[in-house]
């Protein structure tokens, strides 16, 4: 998912109808061959969305470009979030909390990455590794801040649709290691002048070892 939100007024939505299911002023969902792309419009600020497969390598890029269309400047949040399974459904859906509790989580600051992986539960254990990267182009961001505890983003009693990380001003906890619900989550903050679009790369991949997890890091800086 993908969370937007208009820091003067705390309004919030995000990139597609998913997850918060706020009415847009214009709608438009496209489905190619090769990509999805998704055109919303909220309180003069314009998003589109591609979404890819790499045809080299395994991940997926999720371009999104923001676009401020009205009359004045406009401190614009972007939060990725997305959830951490790294094992088979079936695996999961049979005991998804205690599924969880093997996953460990890190953050790669200088390349504003997290990098998940399972702890073995057995010796010789073959584990998959991801990665997730978000970068910004455009527009000077005020500092980029990271959460892989689902609990502490989500808060006591709240949904994906609206999130205790979207509903308060604290920035988020930069928590790492090993946490009870992981999630990859990464937030920048940006200022866009009249007319200005930044350009935001969700990147998500995957690979079976943490230098795997790495070169698709570098190549994606």
């Amino acid at each position: 998912f993908c969370y937007i939100r208009d820091l003067e007024t705390n309004e919030f939505w995000s990139n597609t109808y998913q997850p918060t299911r706020r009415e847009p002023g214009k709608y438009e969902a496209m489905f190619t061959q090769g990509r999805a792309e998704f055109r919303r419009e909220d309180n003069d600020i314009e998003t589109h969305t591609e979404v890819v497969v790499s045809p080299e390598d395994d991940m997926e890029l999720r371009r999104v470009h923001i676009k401020n269309r009205s009359r004045r400047n406009r401190i614009i949040e972007v939060t990725s979030y997305s959830e951490v399974v790294l094992n088979s459904a079936a695996a999961d859906v049979i005991h998804p909390a205690f599924s969880n509790l093997f996953v460990q989580t890190e953050i790669v600051d200088d390349q504003h990455a997290i990098i998940c992986t399972r702890r073995p539960r057995s010796a010789g254990e073959q584990l998959p590794w991801m990665c997730h990267i978000m970068k910004a182009h455009g527009a000077i961001h005020d500092g980029v801040y990271y959460e892989t505890d689902r609990m502490k983003f989500l808060g006591r009693r709240n949904s994906v649709a609206a999130p205790f990380a979207l509903t308060n001003e604290k920035p988020l906890s930069c928590s790492q290691g090993s946490v009870l619900d992981p999630i990859v989550a990464i937030r920048y903050k940006v200022i866009l002048s009249p007319g200005q679009t930044a350009v935001f790369d969700m990147i998500t991949g995957v690979s079976d070892s943490r230098e795997g997890c790495q070169i698709i890091i570098d190549k994606c800086q």
